[in-house]
């Protein structure tokens, strides 16, 4: 697989150079230019491989390998989240260095899409004949709403098994539901006349910013570590994925306790951060609930979050709006996504699992995870790769990365899976 190592490193370089982040719609561009970009490129270097492919209106695209009736999907995603701040590389620079691509979606999921693309290529090349037709599947609104799935599914045949090359291995069996959710708090409106933070709703927020109606306390701006740039107090922190908020820092919140004497600060505080109610409790064999704040506004004493919530995935959605409920305050419902079981001993995982393990000479159990993936499209689908536990998480943060290695690892895991799964 080594020699398909440079193409493959150079079209995620050219891909990362989109920023295929959500934009304003244009005409035939229902997610803006740098998407539509991103997709043309994509099918571009499909196309130059030998795939037949299909654009489906700026919405999502696919190549396709074989002709078999049963079909097989690789689900995948062009776009990304903002790039962010905090970064010391070019977050759509697409540069090798240190043995590691560079950019926003290196890892998520860009640089997977086309690690799938060219294990297609591999088998082609080798001669294999699929029993099943493959469609490597890319979509553009992954990130804010998989309008783009909804899209494929209304104007082509979604198969009814594959994987999504968008999370971890060895497998994902289970993911977690996904609830995001826009809730106001009631607080003094001469506390300030700006408060805002946050870019994506499963983005933790990294920078908020308040102007304050009243005398700037230097010592308390000081005690939070908070800055002050035009009359205004900054709050900084860490980016991560809304699924894992632990591995981020909430700007929010600095910024929130500031304003603490205030009774509906203070409430928004104990529900958010503090878990007054104990929503985080919430658990079973797939982890706690989580509940990430990432974007927050003002306007005439309303403070209004935008809320990531995983939850369990043997949950229901009632036993997480019953907590909800308790907080006392509006909140309405901005998408739901319910959760995704597979069975650990199911033909689809096990045969990942056993590719995985084979290759890597391990004997790892399958996993569970907070994040969503395009997997829960299917009647039975699963995530697979491209990230390692234990290993550094830079998706959603700043200076994403992917290394060399990991990229010809994916090469060759895929290539087997995709053998093994259509032969």
């Amino acid at each position: 697989m080594k020699k398909y190592l440079n193409a493959a490193v150079n079209g995620i370089c050219e891909s990362i150079r989109f920023d295929s982040s959500l934009s304003a719609p244009l005409a035939g561009m229902p997610f803006g230019k740098g998407a539509a970009d991103c997709l043309a490129h994509f099918l571009s270097l499909a196309e130059s491989l030998g795939f037949q492919t299909r654009n489906y209106d700026n919405y999502v695209g696919e190549a396709i390998f074989g002709a078999g009736e049963e079909e097989f999907a690789v689900l995948a995603h062009l776009d990304v989240v903002p790039a962010g701040s905090g970064w010391t590389k070019q977050p759509f620079g697409g540069i090798v260095e240190d043995g590691r691509i560079w950019g926003r979606g290196a890892m998520d999921d860009k640089g997977p899409a086309i690690a799938a693309l060219y294990s297609m290529k591999a088998l082609k090349d080798e001669g294999f004949v699929p029993r099943k037709k493959i469609k490597l599947i890319v979509g553009c609104n992954e990130e804010c709403g998989w309008a783009c799935i909804d899209h494929y599914k209304k104007v082509a045949h979604m198969p009814k098994t594959g994987f999504s090359p968008d999370a971890n291995f060895p497998v994902i069996y289970a993911e977690k539901g996904i609830l995001h959710v826009k809730m106001q708090f009631t607080v003094n409106p001469d506390l300030f006349s700006l408060f805002e933070g946050g870019e994506r709703i499963n983005m933790v927020c990294d920078r908020c910013k308040a102007v304050p109606l009243f005398p700037i306390d230097a010592e308390r701006v000081a005690a939070l570590a908070l800055q002050i740039e035009d009359g205004a107090l900054i709050s900084k922190g860490k980016s991560a994925h809304g699924s894992t908020p632990e591995e981020g820092e909430n700007a929010i919140l600095p910024l929130l306790r500031y304003f603490n004497e205030d009774e509906g600060v203070k409430k928004a505080i104990a529900c958010l951060f503090e878990d007054r109610f104990a929503l985080k409790t919430l658990c079973d064999e797939t982890g706690n609930l989580t509940l990430s704040p990432d974007m927050v506004a003002y306007e005439r004493g309303i403070l209004t979050f935008w809320c990531d919530i995983r939850y369990p995935a043997t949950l229901s959605l009632s036993a997480v709006t019953e907590k909800l409920d308790l907080f006392g305050v509006p909140y309405e419902t901005i998408s739901h996504q319910s959760p995704l079981f597979n069975q650990k001993d199911g033909e689809l995982v096990s045969a990942l699992l056993s590719v995985y393990n084979e290759y890597a000479g391990t004997d790892l159990p399958p996993i569970a995870i907070g994040g969503g993936t395009y997997a829960r499209a299917l009647e039975c689908g699963a995530a697979f790769g491209p990230e390692i536990e234990g290993e550094e998480v830079t998706i959603h943060q700043a200076d994403e990365y992917i290394t060399l290695d990991r990229v010809l690892m994916m090469l060759e895991v895929y290539k087997r899976a995709l053998k093994r799964l259509t032969q």
